[in-house]
C-alpha cells in the first residue's frame, strides 16, 4: 500500500456507499460520502420510490452482515423500511458524521500525483475538496432512461406527462387517468399493478415479455430456496465450471435441464402465462440475460379480470394529444406515460476522458473484478455488480477495497488482469444477448462474485457453512466473522 492514500472520497449513500465509509473507516482510512439527496438509501431513497415498491429478496438474504433487519420486519421489506433500515445502520454504525447529505459531485479530475479534485454543490454554493483515493458507488440505477417518442411534444403540450418509474410517486396523479407503463421487468409490473383502482385504465406496454418467478412456487415454496441457494446459481453455466457445477452442465445436464423444465412447467401453470397469451415463449434459462424477475403480487390475476391489459411483443411508435399509437395497430387512450426503461450506465461526473479511461468503445465498463479500473490509480468502483445479494456484494468489495490498500491482495500483471476482464466482457456479452448493463450485471452469479473476491483475500466461510448454501438460501451473517477477520489481519 502507499502511505500517502489516507483521505477517501465515496459518490453515492446507497449500500455501496455507506458499507464503503464503514469498511474504509475500519481499516483505518478518513472516509466522507456525498449524497445529493437529502437522505441516505440511494434507490431506496423516498425521492425514488414508487408506489408498492418491496424488494425482490426476501429480508434475510438482503442485509448487511453485521445488522439484521428489526424483528417483525415483512420478509419482503417495503422500499421505506429498507431506506430506515440502510439509516440505521449508518448510526449504529456512527458514520453519518461521515456523509454529506444534499451535497452534488458535479465533476471529479485527477491531478498528476494521482490524487483527486472533487466540484462540489450544495443549496447553490460551489466549493471543491480534494482526496486521495476515489470511490464510485453512485450505482448502476442513478441516471434514469427515458426514450423519447415521436409527436411527444405535442402529447406533452396537450397536458400529457412522460417519466420514469423513479419519479412515479403519488397514486393521485393518475386519478381517473388512461396510463400506459412501458415495460416489463418489476419496477413496470409493480407500478401498473399499484394504479389499478386509481387509473381509469392501464395498460402494459412490453416490447419483450420476461419469464416471472412467483414469490412461492405453488403458493408454498418459497422461491428463495430455489434461486437464492449455490444450487440455484450452479444451474446456470458460469465462465468457468468446476466440481459439481462441472458435471451439472456435462454428463448430468439432463439432471438439469430437468430441473429447469419442472420449474418451468409450475410457474407456467401458476402465473397463467398460456391462458393470458403472455408466455415468453422461450426457455426459463434466458432469465440471465438480465435479471431474474420477481412476479408483482395480484398482476395476472389482475389482467385475468381485465383490470389490466398487456400489449405484448409491441412499442409505442407514436403520440399525439391524448393518444398512443402502437407498432400492432393499435390506438390506445393516453393521459400518463410511466416508463420502467432502465437506466444509462456511466459517470456523470467524470469528462469524456476519464470515462474512455474506465470503459471500452461500446461504453463496457473494463473493471477488474467488477472493483478496479486498469488504467487509472487511486480510484475503484463499488456496486457495479447488480446481485441479487447486493448489499453483501458491495460490503465484500468495501472489503476488497480496503485490503488491496493496505496490500493485502495480490494482483495480477496488468496484462492478465485485461485478459480476464476482456474474456469475462466477451461472455456476458454472449449470454445476455447483449443485456449484460454494459458490463455491470453479475446476476444470477452473484455468490460466485463473493467467491473471488474472497479468494483473492485468501479467506472463506467454513466448509460447512459453504456445503449447507448450495441448499440453503445464502444468510449474509454466516459472513460477519470473514469481513472481521481480514480487517484485523491488516492491522
Amino acid at each position: 500500500m502507499s502511505t500517502s492514500i489516507k483521505r477517501i472520497g465515496i459518490v453515492g449513500a446507497g449500500f455501496a456507499g455507506v458499507t464503503s465509509a464503514k469498511i474504509l473507516r475500519d481499516f483505518g482510512f478518513d472516509t466522507v460520502v456525498f449524497e445529493k439527496d437529502s437522505e441516505v438509501g440511494g434507490v431506496w431513497s423516498s425521492s425514488r420510490r414508487y408506489p408498492g415498491l418491496t424488494t425482490q429478496n426476501v429480508r434475510s438474504t438482503y442485509a448487511f452482515t453485521d445488522f439484521p433487519y428489526p424483528k417483525g420486519t415483512p420478509e419482503w421489506p417495503s422500499g421505506e423500511q429498507v431506506q430506515r433500515y440502510i439509516a440505521d445502520y449508518c448510526t449504529h454504525f456512527n458514520i453519518n458524521n461521515r456523509i454529506q447529505l444534499n451535497t452534488s459531485v458535479d465533476h471529479a479530475s485527477q491531478e498528476s500525483d494521482g490524487r483527486w479534485t472533487l466540484k462540489l454543490s450544495k443549496n447553490g454554493q460551489s466549493r471543491e475538496e480534494k482526496f486521495d483515493y476515489l470511490v464510485v458507488a453512485n450505482g448502476i440505477f442513478s441516471d434514469p432512461f427515458v426514450p423519447s417518442f415521436p409527436g411527444e411534444k405535442e402529447f406533452i403540450a396537450s397536458g400529457g406527462k412522460i417519466m420514469h418509474t423513479i419519479d412515479f410517486h403519488s397514486l393521485n396523479d393518475v386519478k381517473g387517468k388512461n396510463v400506459i407503463v412501458v415495460g416489463y421487468g418489476k419496477s413496470s409490473c409493480d407500478v401498473a399493478m399499484a394504479t389499478v383502482g386509481s387509473s381509469a385504465k392501464t395498460t402494459v406496454v412490453a416490447r419483450h415479455l420476461l419469464w416471472k418467478v412467483p414469490k412461492k412456487l405453488k403458493d408454498k415454496l418459497n422461491y428463495k430456496m430455489l434461486f437464492l441457494t449455490r444450487m440455484g446459481e450452479a444451474l446456470f453455466p458460469y465462465i468457468e465450471r468446476k466440481g459439481f457445477e462441472k458435471f451439472l452442465h456435462g454428463k448430468g445436464k439432463a439432471v438439469r435441464n430437468g430441473m429447469l423444465g419442472s420449474v418451468e412447467k409450475v410457474i407456467s401453470k401458476q402465473l397463467m402465462f398460456d391462458e393470458l397469451n403472455l408466455h415468453p415463449h422461450n426457455s426459463l434459462e434466458t432469465i440471465t440475460r438480465s435479471t431474474v424477475s420477481l412476479a408483482t403480487d395480484g398482476f395476472y390475476k389482475a389482467v385475468k379480470a381485465g383490470q389490466l391489459n398487456v400489449e405484448r411483443d409491441t412499442e409505442i411508435t407514436r403520440l399525439e394529444a391524448g393518444k398512443a399509437h402502437l407498432a400492432n395497430g393499435k390506438v390506445i387512450p393516453v393521459d400518463y406515460i410511466i416508463c420502467g426503461t432502465g437506466f444509462h450506465q456511466r459517470v456523470p461526473f467524470f469528462d469524456k476522458g476519464m470515462h474512455d479511461r474506465v470503459t471500452d468503445s461500446r461504453g463496457n465498463f473494463r473493471l477488474y473484478r467488477q472493483i478496479l479500473p486498469l488504467d487509472v490509480k487511486n480510484l475503484a468502483f463499488n456496486g457495479y455488480n447488480s446481485s441479487f445479494f447486493s448489499q453483501m456484494n458491495a460490503e465484500i468489495g468495501a472489503l476488497w477495497i480496503g485490503a488491496q490498500l493496505k496490500g493485502q491482495v495480490s494482483l495480477p500483471s496488468k496484462e492478465e488482469q485485461a485478459r480476464q476482464v476482456d474474456s469475462r466482457l466477451k461472455w456476458m456479452e454472449e449470454r445476455t444477448d447483449g443485456k449484460h448493463a454494459k458490463g455491470t450485471n453479475i446476476i444470477p452469479f452473484s455468490m460466485h462474485n463473493i467467491d473471488e473476491l474472497l479468494s483473492d483475500l485468501r479467506t472463506h466461510v467454513s466448509p460447512v457453512t459453504r456445503f449447507n448454501e448450495w441448499n440453503l438460501p445464502i444468510n449474509p451473517k454466516n459472513y460477519a466473522k470473514v469481513v472481521r477477520k481480514v480487517i484485523k489481519r491488516a492491522g
